[in-house]
This record gives C-alpha cells, sequence and structure tokens, in this order.
C-alpha cells in the first residue's frame, strides 16, 4: 500500500474533530492505535453477516469503491475522488471508478474556472 494510501485510510479512520488518540475503529493490543487492514477486514465481514448481506459482495475494498463512485456521482469532482483514494494519477482514478475517458472530458468542459 503506497504511503498517501495509507495516510488517506488512517484520516477516514480517525474520528473527525477529535484528538490523534481517538479512532472510529480503535485497535484493542496497541493503545492509542487504529485497527489494523486485517482486522477491519474482520469487523466488515462480522457487521455484513449480521445484517444478512451476501459476504462475497461485500468488503473492505468495494466500500472503498463505493464511496468513491458516490462522491464522484454526487459531486462530479475527479480531483476529490483522487484525494480521497489517495492516488497519485488522476488517470488511476478515471480507471477505478471505471468512468470512461470521454465523459470525464465532457465534464470538465463544462466546468468555468
Amino acid at each position: 500500500m503506497t504511503e498517501p494510501a495509507r495516510d488517506a485510510i488512517g484520516a477516514r479512520l480517525r474520528v473527525c474533530g477529535q484528538g490523534e488518540d481517538d479512532w472510529l475503529f480503535p485497535s484493542v493490543s496497541r493503545l492509542g492505535q487504529h485497527t489494523g487492514t486485517r482486522q477491519y477486514a474482520r469487523i466488515v465481514d462480522q457487521r455484513v453477516c449480521m445484517i444478512d448481506l451476501e459476504p462475497d459482495g461485500y468488503g473492505t475494498h468495494t466500500l472503498r469503491r463505493t464511496k468513491g463512485s458516490l462522491v464522484y456521482k454526487k459531486v462530479g469532482k475527479l480531483r476529490a475522488c483522487q484525494l480521497l483514494l489517495g492516488h497519485r494519477k488522476l488517470e488511476s482514478t478515471v480507471r477505478y471508478l471505471g468512468i470512461e475517458v470521454d465523459d470525464a472530458l465532457k465534464m470538465s468542459e463544462q466546468i468555468d474556472l
């Protein structure tokens, strides 16, 4: 995992407006740290099963991708999605979200700067 992606995940795991040691998913074994990625995946799996959803259809990666897609659909800003997802290249974000390059170019032309 790249450092920007790790930082983006860390920023998302922190509870907004709280201190450095306040995490949405705090670690039980490392005081003041967030839950590791594997434990986070277990939590997601447990919650998906608790609400009777198909476990194969949901995971940490699908949640990450869905969040990026929803942000893009709502605000139409690829740069915001790029920052949220921790991608270095805008082209990576376009590919990741499954956006057609022509559609992305049309949207960017409609925005006045």
